[in-house]
């Protein structure tokens, strides 16, 4: 880039800061001004004795900064004029759900402030992280955060009590998740829960603190969901062989078939294997979990113990040890293969937190940390899609016998 190019850049760039500012104002603004006229026209029909609207415009209020990822954005929160009573007596007051009375912050901001502070970033210094991240952090103050921080604290807190009764997971996925993270040196483990509903949503069940992934810990999470409404047992569970979660499991839900994870065996079986052989390994354990069906996925596990026994048996051993339970998917529609082959749901998710080594300043307390977490799951999950194949999971429910992922006639 010459000097005079470099110039114009330099000379244009608050300009498209400002082109683009002005253009999230302008959509946020016709957005709430769009929300108040639907809710006065649906409502046009509530009049009072002289024949006049109960629910009517009444200009504006005063203009608000809302901070997002390109700067403060000033909108003016049409007033409304709502006349109308409740069953109590109490006057109805319209509430935007694009722009709550309390919102100062857009979204995209809410996500990051939770992950920064899972990475490190102290209180004091979230401005100048937010600048380098292409946001305006400068009405983010170290009050503020701290105030952010209790709330979602109190919003954990509610989701762990919060009643399950009524909920049926058909499948569910658990893990592990080690942090590094602003915590202490004994390295916290924290227990993650995720399930799929009949209608084939994903959602977050439980997420706690746990001490590794004891079978006691386990034990304490499943039966504090059924303590809470869980009753019914999921169908399948799907998570890594290591886990204390599948002893707990046999004993909160003794009914419910276990799937080892794919992703994680490969890993711990290639670790048992010299480097040279770990690519011809993986490929060949690949042909066993993408097999067609489970006769052919036992096929090409026996080829796989007879080329390594001889000279790597442990890798054998660790293969062998899950058969029964490394196929459990092959007896369910062959539409949900792709999720219940890996505890992918749980890993994707925390991809970003998880994968911190080093013990930064200012260690935060557990219950902050677990808060973060917490957020960045529930920002995550809007986002989540259903499974494929979701009408098939009511027949999975009803006990519809499938074989190699196709339902058998009755």
């Amino acid at each position: 880039m010459d000097s005079n190019t470099f110039q114009l850049h330099l000379a244009t760039a608050p300009l498209i800061d400002d082109i683009l500012r002005d253009g999230a104002r302008r959509a946020l603004q016709s957005a709430i001004e769009r929300e108040v006229d639907e809710y006065v026209e649906r409502n046009q029909r509530h009049l009072d004795e002289n024949g006049h609207r109960l629910v009517v415009r009444n200009g504006h209020h005063p203009a608000r900064k809302i901070q997002s990822g390109n700067g403060p954005i000033e909108v003016k929160q049409p007033r409304v004029n709502d006349k109308r009573l409740d069953e109590e007596g109490n006057r109805i007051r319209f509430t935007s759900k694009i722009l709550p009375p309390y919102l100062r912050k857009t979204k995209a901001i809410e996500e990051l402030v939770p992950w920064l502070y899972l990475k490190g970033i102290s209180t004091s210094d979230f401005p100048e992280a937010l600048a380098c991240l292409g946001h305006d952090g400068s009405g983010l103050s170290p009050t503020t955060v701290v105030r952010m921080k209790e709330i979602w604290q109190g919003q954990y807190e509610n989701f762990c009590r919060r009643d399950l009764s009524g909920k049926r997971y058909v499948y569910v996925w658990a893990d592990g998740i080690y942090f590094n993270i602003r915590l202490s040196d004994d390295r916290p483990c924290v227990l993650v829960l995720m399930g799929a509903l009949e209608d084939g949503t994903k959602e977050l069940i439980a997420m706690i603190d746990g001490q590794r992934e004891s079978e006691q810990s386990w034990l304490e999470l499943l039966l504090d969901a059924k303590s809470r409404g869980l009753t019914e047992a999921p169908m399948l569970a799907i998570g890594d062989g290591a886990l204390g979660f599948w002893k707990a499991l046999r004993q909160a839900f003794p009914s419910t078939r276990q799937q080892r994870c794919w992703v994680h065996k490969t890993v711990n079986v290639l670790d048992k294997l010299p480097r040279a052989q770990q690519v011809s390994a993986k490929s060949m354990l690949h042909e066993i979990w993408m097999a067609a069906t489970k006769e052919d996925a036992t096929k090409a596990l026996e080829k796989f113990a007879a080329i390594y026994q001889a000279k790597y048996p442990k890798a054998v051993e660790c293969l062998l040890k899950d058969k029964e339970e490394l196929l459990a998917f092959y007896d369910f529609p062959a539409e949900h293969w792709q999720h219940l082959r890996t505890s992918n749901p749980i890993e994707s998710t925390f991809a970003t937190v998880r994968l911190r080594t080093c013990k930064t300043k200012g260690a935060g307390s557990r219950s902050a940390c677990l808060a973060m977490a917490f957020k960045l799951v529930e920002s995550a999950q809007k986002h989540w899609r259903k499974l494929n194949g979701s009408v098939l999971l009511p027949e999975v429910v009803a006990g519809a016998v499938f074989k190699d992922g196709e339902k058998r006639a009755a």
